[in-house]
């Protein structure tokens, strides 16, 4: 299998699960999974078994081994349904690293050291050959919202931005008095909350009524950009962290 191309990986284990990009010879974004299971070893079975159908680029087991199973040029399917900024084929878009955790349902633990190390390194070079912007650096749950909710709020954006990856701002202060405004609720904060969520790139429309699904646009942007509370309901902090990453754009 060709590498295309990081010098960081540290095995090749090729999976079918691929295609020709469609519409695109080159990825623009860069999307971070967990992969939910529990093991690296069983995730990347997982991901080269055809009945499966799902694959990754990129796994990054808790020693920060970089396993490649997709050459970058091709289309690996780890997105599934999604999309961002108008773009709906995050698969064609996107070179996807799998990041291994059991996830929330298996006890969520943190994302070490060492990991994250490999992370970093990894996402610098293929941000920097890809030419991928800051703000397409983005979680599973932000293309894919209410459907995913991973890397999740333990995921350290924070430091992915001091190296130079990603996009991110501090996080305006919680009030923890306020309780926010939750699904089923009309209030012209939700008609701001939604118009920014729009303006950054999230798959929704613009109102200022708050249905279920807005409510899982809400939470994705809260676990990347304001974890502290990621619960989905739109409040003042939610409203500041969204103006301030607009600004930094």
């Amino acid at each position: 299998m060709d590498r295309a191309c990081s010098p960081l990986v540290h095995v090749l284990h090729p999976s079918p699960n691929f295609e020709p990009r469609r519409g695109k010879t080159q990825a623009d974004m860069l999307i971070l999974h967990y992969t939910g299971m529990m093991s690296a070893p069983r995730a990347i079975a997982w991901l080269a078994t055809p009945a499966s159908k799902v694959s990754s680029h990129y796994v990054i087991d808790e020693q920060g081994i970089i396993t490649q199973m997709v050459p970058e040029s091709a289309r690996a399917w780890h997105a599934g349904v999604g999309c961002w900024a108008g773009e709906t084929d995050i698969n064609s878009a996107s070179i996807g690293i799998e990041i291994q955790n059991p996830g929330h349902d298996l006890g969520y633990p943190e994302f070490g050291e060492a990991q994250m190390k490999a992370v970093i390194a990894l996402s610098q070079d293929i941000v920097a050959r890809n030419a991928i912007p800051a703000t397409r650096v983005l979680a599973h749950s932000d293309v894919s919202p209410g459907r995913k909710i991973d890397p999740g709020e333990k995921f350290d954006w924070a430091g992915l931005h001091a190296c130079g990856v990603g996009h991110w701002v501090a996080p305006a202060p919680l009030d923890e008095s306020e309780i926010g405004f939750g699904a089923g609720d009309c209030h012209p904060m939700i008609a701001k909350a939604t118009s920014l969520l729009a303006a950054y790139g999230y798959g929704i429309q613009p109102s200022d009524t708050l249905d279920a699904k807005g409510a899982a646009v809400v939470r994705s942007f809260q676990l990347h950009f304001r974890p502290a509370r990621p619960d989905g309901r739109v409040d003042r902090s939610t409203i500041a962290t969204l103006e301030a990453l607009l600004a930094a754009a």
